[in-house]
């Protein structure tokens, strides 16, 4: 790596975890930061001990690439490091040059060796670049002191076989696991906060998202939930870089259930018919499991023996990653990845439609079994599968893009879609 040329360190998460599988999520890793950096010229990734390096060609865009950087999930922390000549004078100027303009009061010096071979412990680097720069912070007429178990901040030097990097502006990064290394999950999204956010943390953990989105007509002209269904998966869609969005036409759903149903139930049963209709797409997905943004007592259908005897309703595992989560909480993760603003815009939610007056809040799973009774419930869930869209989005050079839409029953199912 010759001197000069900025890269970009990247730490892992918690990877070093794994024991015998490291080498697998190492790999997840870093074919996620090449997905995310697509577009952007790098020369070289190198991975020397515990952290990763991007070096990158001539005139690339680093301000982009710090900004994609922010949505990989696996990594812990990174930094645009100053890439320098392996000899202390050089290293003490990189490190003025890194440290001089920032405010700090407080200062600490770590050095790492991934070259052993270098002349020079890792503690003596410390000392002597530690003194250069209290010496010319003095100079500069700053009142700075070396504090090593809290400082305020760390100027960090990695010496490595062929250049030596200096930095001090760690920035977080998204945490987790990293994306496509713990199987397919299929989402319900409402439009709301909730599903967008439990999607997210299930991302996080690793997991690939399919979504199903049931819509309503719209209680006015544009007011049909699909353009925020859309929005939300393009947003997310950057954490693991390809989304399938199913896109189901749920009013006639809904219709049969007010014609034939208990009104008190209404609500309940548009979640049974939901679980089921998702259920079967997942299984056509090749998903695991379903996964809901429920949290526990928030809204009448969410009582803990209303999600009990909605939950009856499917075979296949039910996450339900918010349970435990307070609603501020919630707008808060919301908040941090941009999908608050998507869901605060006005659509028509088609679960409201024909609200009873007054909605079941403790049903059993018989009391729901025997008023799905007079609905011909497969006849239901088929014809809403044969009605459903398919849409698929993939991240491309730092943008989502739609890539097909089709019926979902025509549809090819390649696992990496």
């Amino acid at each position: 790596m010759p001197a000069n040329r900025q890269v970009i360190v990247v730490h892992y998460h918690e990877l070093w975890l794994k024991g015998g599988n490291r080498r697998f999520f190492l790999g997840k890793l870093i074919v996620a930061l090449r997905k995310a950096l697509e577009g952007i010229p790098v020369r070289r990734i190198g991975q020397p001990s515990d952290r990763i390096l991007l070096e990158f060609g001539e005139g690339a865009p680093l301000d982009q690439a710090l900004v994609r950087l922010a949505r990989v999930f696996g990594v812990a922390n990174y930094a645009l490091a100053r890439s320098t000549d392996r000899d202390l004078e050089a290293i003490c100027r990189a490190a003025w040059e890194e440290v001089c303009d920032l405010p700090f009061a407080t200062f600490a010096v770590r050095a790492k060796r991934s070259d052993k071979s270098f002349p020079m412990r890792a503690n003596e680097v410390e000392r002597r670049v530690g003194r250069y720069l209290l010496d010319r912070l003095a100079e500069s007429g700053r009142s700075v002191r070396v504090h090593l178990d809290e400082p305020e901040l760390t100027c960090r030097i990695e010496i490595t076989s062929d250049a030596a990097l200096v930095y001090a502006r760690k920035l977080p990064g998204a945490g987790g696991l990293p994306a496509n290394t713990a199987g397919r999950v299929l989402c319900l999204l409402s439009g709301g906060f909730d599903s967008a956010v439990a999607a997210y943390k299930m991302m996080k953990r690793g997991a690939h998202v399919s979504f199903v989105h049931f819509y309503g007509a719209g209680a006015r002209p544009g007011e049909s939930s699909l353009h925020v269904a859309r929005e939300l998966v393009r947003h997310l869609t950057p954490y693991q870089f390809t989304s399938r969005l199913y896109l189901v036409p749920f009013e006639p759903v809904q219709r049969e259930i007010v014609r034939s149903a208990p009104e008190r139930y209404r609500v309940l049963l548009y979640r049974r018919l939901m679980l089921r209709i998702a259920e079967r797409l997942a299984r056509r997905d090749r998903a695991l499991a379903l996964v809901t943004g429920d949290s526990l007592a928030q809204v009448a259908s969410q009582t803990l023996h209303n999600l009990v005897a909605v939950g009856a309703a499917a075979r296949m595992p039910l996450f339900r990653p918010l349970l435990g989560e307070d609603k501020q909480d919630i707008l808060g993760v919301a908040r941090q990845i941009g999908t608050y603003a998507i869901s605060a815009e006005p659509f028509h939610d088609c679960c409201p439609l024909f609200l009873p007056r007054v909605p079941a809040l403790h049903c059993s799973v018989e009391e729901l079994d025997a008023a799905e009774a007079t609905l011909e419930v497969e006849e239901l869930v088929r014809r809403a599968v044969a009605a459903t869209q398919l849409e698929r989005y993939r991240w491309s050079a730092g943008r989502v893009v739609p890539v097909e839409a089709v019926r979902a029953t025509s549809a090819g199912h390649s696992p990496s879609a």
